[in-house]
């Protein structure tokens, strides 16, 4: 079991969604930190850390048992390690039925919403280019005009080759837009309710969603422009998600089940709908040794690279359901029944 450095510290982005989703939830539980904004490879180096396996942002620096200092990626188990240091504002819900959801509904803003982000990012020409200009300033303001032009092809080019491994092309284009505004709108129907996606105070699933509309509320402009003109308190609460330092909390915040179900139905409806058989379809994938895997999402082909992590994925959603008791896997089963993510569960 690992432990954090204090301050904890993190090395990223600002245009990573996972890095804003990891500052946002430090600021929320009011656990110092410090965030490094450069690239982690440079960083790792000057301190003598190895690099993880697969370097991601943001990269953590975190303490492993014997005390030594270690990089570590995945936000997921890094905010449950947290849970484990820190007891004062848990974002994890204490009825573990409301718990199974806020990390089924993670898993969703992590895997696919990031799609959103990708798609928008590198898909539209305008879009390439205002993310080519911006990144390489986000990791060095004062970079030299000719270092930038440099550097703004080669990032450019780079992501917009990688636009396959997230499954975006000319035939999905249309399926990400509509499931884009699918989800805006559910989300904005569930703000009309509260202010949290599990009720009066922010879990775990909501700083992920929250990452993901970073860019695409405050970066990208087509999906700026989208939610704009469709969900104007998405807008408004991803501005307030920044920060939630401020907020009082107690135990009885969260949703209960009875609660959550009218919260939460389009979401699920959204990730039954395209989430589900992408999973499902890659981890058969996997099995068979396919490279790529195809499947009919919402009616159309969809075809991408076969990737492990989605295969636990599937796995880690199923261990955090076998681990309910028989009572509230029923009550799990209720609120899925007909969204079609009870087919995630084996």
């Amino acid at each position: 079991m690992m432990t954090d450095i204090q301050p904890f510290t993190l090395i990223g982005a600002t245009p990573s969604p996972y890095t804003r989703k990891m500052v946002s939830l430090l600021r929320y539980r009011r656990i110092p930190y410090r965030i490094i904004w450069n690239d982690p490879g440079v960083e790792l180096k000057k301190r003598g850390i190895a690099l993880p396996k697969i370097p991601l942002l943001p990269t953590c620096l975190m303490n492993n048992t014997d005390g030594d200092p270690i990089a570590v990626c995945d936000s997921t188990p890094i905010i449950r390690q947290l849970e484990s240091k820190f007891v004062e504002r848990s974002v994890i819900p204490t009825d573990p039925v409301i718990a199974f959801f806020d990390y089924l509904l993670e898993d969703f803003a992590d895997e696919w919403c990031t799609k959103y982000m990708f798609h928008y990012r590198w898909s539209p020409p305008q879009d390439a280019d205002n993310a080519g200009t911006l990144l390489p300033f986000c990791s060095k303001v004062d970079l030299a005009d000719d270092t930038f032009q440099h550097f703004k092809v080669f990032v450019t080019d780079r992501q917009i080759n990688r636009l396959k491994y997230v499954g975006s092309n000319e035939i999905t284009a249309p399926l990400i837009d509509e499931s884009y505004r699918r989800f805006l709108s559910a989300l904005e129907a569930s703000l009309t309710r509260q202010p949290f996606v599990l009720g009066q105070r922010p879990s775990a699933c909501d700083f992920a969603i929250f990452g993901q509309l970073t860019q695409l509320v405050g970066f990208d402009p087509t999906s700026r422009r989208i939610a704009h003109e469709i969900a104007p308190r998405v807008v408004a609460w991803t501005s307030v998600m920044e920060d939630q330092c401020g907020l009082d909390v107690s135990p009885d915040d969260w949703n209960n089940a009875e609660q959550l179900h009218e919260n939460i139905a389009e979401l699920l409806h959204e990730v039954g709908r395209v989430y589900v058989p992408a999973l499902l379809a890659n981890t058969e994938g996997l099995k068979a040794g396919n490279k790529q895997w195809e499947a009919t999402i919402d009616g159309r082909l969809w075809s991408q690279q076969t990737f492990p992590y989605q295969a636990k994925c599937l796995t880690w959603i199923n261990e955090q359901y076998q681990a309910l008791s028989n009572r509230d896997r029923s009550r799990v089963d209720t609120i899925l029944q007909s969204t079609g993510c009870e087919a995630l569960l084996r």
